[in-house]
């Protein structure tokens, strides 16, 4: 007999097929038509956090959240030291940015190993929660590098709760599936002995999924944490801080896939949201060719596959059968031209473009 947890989470697979966009049939490309790169704001807030990492966008209008606004997190300080940014950041659409929330150390204390660097792994619930990652450092090298945890934050950017311990160690990007009362959030974490074995690659990187039970009033209540990926490529690196499996995104069929930078490919993980063990690795959707140490990662409006390139400030959008059907270049600056300024994206919710962070410059640009 199945459980209550699984036919809860095809419910839920069901509610977010059934709010998708129309446009979600549609064949082709997506970024094919877009041209332009326009930077509308800058990233560092008076503290002088710097290299923004996460985009998330407010889904609905909730306590100091403004729906359509983006989110942005911060990995490193005003020294520029990674693993020690503290802030995120909110931003319109048409370029202000205001600060959301700074998590201090001692917010934190005993509740989340090792303190604060917030990383890719960001989302904003309809609730109005946002959830962070943090994988902290004391000094900016990956040999003081700890375990860290997710943090949650209410809608007027306080600290609540944390999830930490167990599986979540080194949580370095995130998605989520959000359907009112019940959310789902997937987890790429890059820590599992890569320290310990640095400067080495260990085959130890994983993806968690965690199903929480969330209200408007009530902090998120984590339900469960499964492993449904496992065995992915994993190193310390002087200038990255860590390499591993890092963005994702989840298919309408459920499908999650995720960007295996190490290796070079686009991994996909079915039956994402019921699936009780380990896929592994995954099936590779997409290997080499344009891909470049694909970083963050975002699902179109159609169904597509868009990664940026940690290694030539390029964005390339694939197929879930593989096929990559488009190829742009969003930074060029640089030597080499482009490497590692791109980051984190998400789709821009009414229109059609997409959030970028650019390390280099500090900035979240509108690619359109």
């Amino acid at each position: 007999m199945r459980s209550r947890g699984y036919w809860s989470r095809w419910l839920l697979l069901a509610a977010f097929m059934a709010l998708a966009p129309a446009t979600a049939l549609a064949r082709g490309s997506f970024i094919g038509p877009f041209q332009t790169v326009t930077p509308l704001a800058a990233t560092v807030p008076a503290i002088g956090d710097l290299n923004p990492y996460g985009v998330a966008v407010v889904p609905r209008t909730t306590g100091r959240l403004i729906e359509h606004r983006i989110l942005v997190s911060n990995f490193n300080n005003q020294a520029n030291l990674q693993g020690t940014g503290t802030t995120i950041v909110q931003i319109t659409p048409s370029g202000t940015t205001t600060l959301f929330a700074r998590i201090t150390p001692n917010q934190v204390a005993g509740r989340c190993p090792g303190g604060i660097g917030l990383t890719t792994a960001l989302v904003v619930l309809r609730t109005g929660w946002v959830i962070v990652g943090s994988l902290p450092t004391i000094d900016g090298t990956a040999a003081t590098a700890q375990a860290g945890c997710l943090l949650v934050l209410n809608s007027r950017g306080q600290l609540v709760e944390t999830f930490a311990g167990g599986l979540i160690n080194g949580p370095w990007d995130m998605t989520a599936v959000d359907h009112g009362e019940e959310a789902t959030l997937f987890v790429a974490n890059v820590l599992n002995g890569t320290v310990a074995h640095s400067p080495h690659v260990v085959h130890r990187g994983t993806v968690v999924r965690l199903d929480l039970d969330v209200s408007d009033e009530h902090m998120p209540h984590e339900v469960a944490r499964t492993v449904i990926g496992s065995g992915f490529a994993e190193r310390t690196d002087p200038n990255a801080l860590v390499i591993g499996p890092t963005g994702l995104g989840v298919g309408r069929d459920g499908t999650l896939y995720v960007a295996d930078t190490l290796n070079n490919r686009i991994a996909a993980i079915p039956h994402a949201l019921e699936r009780d063990s380990s896929a592994g690795t995954g099936r590779s959707i997409s290997v080499n060719g344009a891909l470049n140490g694909p970083l963050g990662l975002a699902v179109a409006p159609n169904g597509n596959i868009l990664t940026v390139n940690s290694n030539d400030g390029k964005l390339v959008e694939t197929t879930p059968k593989g096929e990559q059907v488009a190829v742009k270049t969003l930074d060029a600056t640089g030597n080499p031209p482009g490497a590692g300024t791109l980051f984190g994206l998400a789709i821009v919710p009414d229109r059609p473009g997409v959030y970028v962070v650019n390390d280099g410059s500090n900035t979240l640009n509108l690619f359109h």
